[in-house]
């Protein structure tokens, strides 16, 4: 940590009078209600040029540049990681580096999504007249309609303000927030209408929690457990050693191939308080019948989802003729970072 950061910290550590809560709150508040009042206005202005938009993106041939200036080129960042993600091939061209070069990355079938809140910076009224000359679709994001680029594109996406929520009036805070919301409902529309599907999103998300959401399923899972089971004739002395061997907390009971119940550490737990004698029960007397399963095939997410809702930490897998063919517990999906 920097020595003056160092020293700050212990001021106000030692004199928290200087931090004035109430405010802090007051200000944060201030700062959302600023921005999301921009935002839920934005969406009452939508208009047929947005629709046009979408149009032009779902018939080109070529891809979606975005560009920008400032802290619009960071909000073009990300929507080009957005669109890239959703179905709508994209990248991102700086629009200084576009009058030194780069500009050739944009091909004849291109689209370019120029973003500039003020429209007029010097940049932008450099790039425009050569993405025009070029023959490229232009369609501009700004908050002034009067503005050079504005004037120029050949869609017009508004993305007007009242004020910005930084208190000097000269941060972009409320700008790139309703440019954000803007792009981010571009990428929406073009998603639905391209009928983009989870299975799509999962190819282009391979990696990480969220990749594992959208593609293990749970037949993956169970590869790491035994499938400890019992007849349902067996005696419970079995069914406790299927239970530890499978060191999964539970054990399957089956009449021939067919899962009629399954027994848990709290069957068995709850076996010891009403029975003294253990040698003359079965696993069917201890067993909870129709126990809760999951389909062969099945996403570990939907896994996850059941056992919450029913409070369980195990699940039994059947294939599609209801056998038997192992057990889903919550430690595996804790493990695959599914949690």
């Amino acid at each position: 940590m920097h020595l003056n950061s160092i020293l700050l910290y212990v001021k106000i550590y030692k004199n928290p009078d200087l931090i004035n809560k109430l405010e802090i709150k007051k200000a944060a508040q201030r700062s959302l209600k600023i921005e999301g009042n921009a935002i839920l206005a934005l969406g009452e202005s939508i208009s047929d040029d947005f629709v046009a938009a979408v149009e032009a993106i779902l018939r080109a041939e070529g891809r979606l540049v975005v560009t920008g200036i400032g802290k619009s080129a960071l909000i073009a960042q990300k929507l080009v990681a957005t669109f890239n993600s959703t179905g709508t091939p994209a990248l991102f061209m700086h629009a200084a580096d576009a009058v030194h070069g780069d500009l050739g990355m944009v091909q004849r079938n291109d689209l370019v999504l120029c973003i500039s809140q003020s429209g007029n910076t010097p940049e932008i009224k450099l790039l425009v007249p050569m993405i025009k000359n070029g023959g490229n679709v232009l369609l501009g994001m700004t908050g002034t309609a009067d503005s050079y680029l504005a004037q120029q594109s050949d869609i017009l996406l508004l993305s007007s303000i009242t004020e910005e929520a930084c208190p000097l009036k000269l941060a972009p805070t409320t700008s790139t927030a309703v440019q954000l919301a803007l792009g981010d409902a571009l990428a929406v529309c073009l998603l639905e209408q391209r009928g983009f599907t989870e299975k799509d999103f999962a190819r282009y998300h391979p990696g990480g929690a969220l990749g594992k959401r959208l593609y293990l399923r749970v037949d993956d899972l169970l590869v790491n457990n035994q499938a400890p089971a019992v007849q349902h004739q067996a005696p419970v002395k079995e069914a406790l050693l299927a239970i530890s061997k499978g060191r999964l907390g539970v054990t399957a009971v089956l009449e021939g191939e067919k899962l009629v119940g399954i027994i848990t550490d709290g069957d068995v737990r709850r076996m010891l308080d009403k029975h003294t004698d253990l040698g003359a029960l079965l696993a069917a007397d201890i067993m909870t019948p129709k126990p809760r399963t999951i389909a062969s095939g099945s996403y570990a997410a939907e896994a996850l989802q059941t056992i919450k809702a029913n409070n369980i930490t195990q699940l039994l897998v059947v294939d599609e003729h209801e056998k038997y063919l192992g057990v889903v517990h919550v430690h595996d999906l804790l493990k695959e970072g599914i949690i």
